[in-house]
């Protein structure tokens, strides 16, 4: 036990890998959007489906926090932004939260780590940072 207490303060503070969270559903969304809070913060709220991501191609400028919000319309997915350590399940019925800061500029790709059926494979976004 206090070796996996120590794993995961290890990933949240020496990693700095944030740890997902659920948010109660509230049936708030159905279609995915981008909301701009402020010029330091943005929110998107994404719909994974066989087989896509919504929205799929994702523009924002560097050094701003991102809050996403994720779900699921059909059956469970996975949310993987590679190499920025945010790894989410979209699950139906339920919203899956994270934020996370791009201080580089750059091409992220998000791909579906959770077997969703035969199109799997070519479930993927991108989240371009300028």
């Amino acid at each position: 036990m206090a070796g996996f207490i120590f794993a995961l303060l290890f990933s949240v503070f020496g990693q700095q890998i944030d740890v997902p969270a659920c948010v109660p559903y509230s049936g708030g969304y159905t279609k995915p959007h981008v909301k701009v809070l402020d010029g330091l913060t943005w929110e998107i709220y994404g719909v994974a489906h066989m087989w896509a991501f919504e929205p799929q191609d994702i523009t924002v400028p560097a050094g701003i926090t991102v809050n996403f919000y994720l779900t699921s319309s059909d059956v469970v997915h996975g949310f993987d932004i590679v190499n920025k350590g945010v790894n989410l399940m979209a699950v139906p019925g339920a919203v899956a939260k994270t934020s996370i800061t791009f201080d580089r500029a750059g091409v992220y790709q998000i791909v579906c780590h959770e077997y969703c059926g035969v199109g799997h494979q070519n479930m993927m976004g991108k989240i371009t940072v300028r």
